[in-house]
């Protein structure tokens, strides 16, 4: 709470009128509400992660005007990683640009999700899709952190990720990443309206589909 008190103050100290969606202050409102425009902020992605000492976890701030994602940053604080995107002008970390990976075949990626915690009424359907996956890739990997799984897509680390149990905050920054490194970003269906939704997919070009076609067979 005090990571995000720190960043709501500074964007509040720039864009005073904009409205911000917190993960733990939830939705402050904007002077110019009606604007769209709205900064959707998780201050600290991969809580378990940190808590357990396991270093994996990220800072993840959006930019959003209406449904569309503008602006992004993902900072990896223990590898001093900073991942950044505007729309229209391509993903970046640490200044250098970045490119999904040129995977074609589902067989070769590999690729990342996020397990729902016990209890959660999507962990059977999660655990269902998992399954299928490892029998269709190359490797999964579950690492608790989205917006680090997201970048590491935008990277070209990771061919593949899919995640359900989704809030806006999760996927907004990573989205973008991804989308301005040359990948593709959607729902289950393969929709692009994913920021309203719980769940979504994200990858190279090649295997998307792919991708998809086994959640969906999964499901």
């Amino acid at each position: 709470m005090e990571a995000e008190d720190a960043i709501i103050a500074t964007i509040r100290g720039a864009f005073p009128d904009h409205a911000i969606l917190g993960r733990e202050s939830g939705h402050i409102e904007g002077a110019r509400e009606r604007s769209g425009l709205k900064w959707l902020v998780d201050p600290l992605d991969g809580t378990v992660n940190f808590l357990h000492g396991f270093p994996y976890f990220a800072v993840s701030i959006a930019l959003a005007n209406g449904n569309d994602i503008t602006h992004a940053v993902v900072l990896d604080p223990l590898h001093d990683e900073l991942y950044t995107a505007v729309r229209g002008e391509g993903a970046f970390c640490n200044g250098a640009a970045m490119h999904v990976s040129a995977c074609l075949r589902l067989t070769d990626a590999l690729v990342g999700t996020v397990v729902p915690p016990r209890g959660d009424p999507g962990l059977a359907a999660q655990l269902a899709i998992a399954n299928s996956l490892a029998e269709a890739c190359a490797g999964l990997r579950q690492s608790g952190c989205r917006a680090l799984d997201l970048a590491r897509v935008a990277a070209g680390r990771l061919d593949g990720f899919w995640v359900t149990g989704l809030r806006a905050w999760d996927i907004a920054a990573g989205a973008l990443l991804v989308a301005e490194a040359g990948g593709r970003v959607g729902d289950f269906a393969g929709g692009r309206d994913f920021l309203r939704g719980s769940e979504a997919i994200a990858a190279a070009p090649g295997v998307f589909n792919a991708l998809r076609e086994v959640i969906a067979a999964a499901r």
